[in-house]
């Protein structure tokens, strides 16, 4: 019985690179593909955004015209400036940075110190206060908003900012989670290393395990910043001065009711509002993303 030619190495070589040529292609036809359904998800996820901004640069009775009229014919820039005095902009946006900004630095100061004595102190018992923490966040915030309102009132704090920032002083559940699972994959053997350099407990905190944590704590700062921007409930509840009130307060004085709301004017203030958030996020994108991808790894 004849035995089959061996195949030739010069054929060898050939199919070889055509195996790799064609895994290749099979990549590159994935990747196209991937794309392609991202770039179809943002369009659908940025449409409400275009619509905004849209119609922030209508007239008053261009808003819902059938069919849209997606792009205006003569773009009324005017609305702008109209929006921003209406809503007395200086004023509320000064507000809302103060806030956002004394909730971040509060948010992120007690959480890091709380997580760090949860992630690398051995205290009997740290579990179970680690559970209790946790359990805090199964809590709904509508069951206690009644009984911090009396706590504010008989304190005296309505109308300031107090309410609204003071308690970030003392800890969130969520960014005391995400710190302390954070902070364990840091290696022990760093802290053994600084005691034996002659490093206390808050030397260690302060000079190693902060600074290796940017990316955790601007995920932290973002996150708080946004919703402490966005919150609408609080200021709602605990200020009454139209001096005092945020961009959330700000932009529902637009709604009139019987149909007066001036939607372009509400679009308009709207985008502005949008600008302070989205800059945030693309100045410090690259440790939020590092932050989101890093944390969480390790229980």
């Amino acid at each position: 019985m004849a035995r089959p030619l061996p195949i030739p190495i010069s054929e060898r070589k050939l199919s070889g690179k055509q195996a790799v040529l064609g895994k290749q292609a099979v990549e590159r036809l994935s990747r196209l593909m991937a794309t392609g359904v991202v770039m179809v998800g943002s369009l659908f996820a940025l449409f409400p955004v275009f619509w905004m901004i849209s119609t922030s640069l209508k007239a008053g009775g261009d808003v819902f015209l059938l069919p849209p009229r997606w792009i205006p014919l003569q773009p009324l820039w005017s609305n702008y400036p109209a929006a921003l005095e209406f809503m007395n902009a200086a004023v509320v946006f000064r507000n809302s940075f103060i806030i956002a900004g004394l909730t971040v630095i509060g948010v992120t100061t007690s959480s890091a110190a709380v997580a760090y004595a949860f992630a690398r102190l051995p205290v009997r018992g740290s579990s179970v206060l680690f559970l209790l923490v946790l359990s805090i966040m199964m809590l709904p915030g509508q069951v206690t908003l009644i009984p911090q309102f009396l706590l504010f009132k008989m304190l005296g704090w309505l109308d300031t900012f107090k309410p609204l920032v003071v308690p970030s002083f003392f800890g969130v559940p969520y960014a005391i989670f995400l710190l302390r699972q954070f902070f364990r994959t840091i290696p022990r053997e760093m802290d053994d290393a600084a005691v034996i350099d002659g490093c206390s407990v808050y030397s260690i905190f302060w000079r190693i395990i902060l600074p290796m944590s940017k990316p955790a704590l601007a995920v932290v700062a973002i996150q708080h910043f946004i919703a402490s921007w966005n919150d609408f409930i609080g200021p709602l509840i605990y200020l009454n001065s139209n001096d005092r009130f945020t961009v959330a307060l700000a932009l529902a004085q637009f709604q009139v009711a019987y149909g007066g709301t001036p939607w372009q004017l509400l679009m308009a203030a709207s985008t502005v509002a949008l600008l302070p958030p989205i800059i945030l996020f693309f100045v410090a994108q690259r440790f939020f993303i590092q932050g989101i991808v890093i944390s969480g790894v390790k229980g």
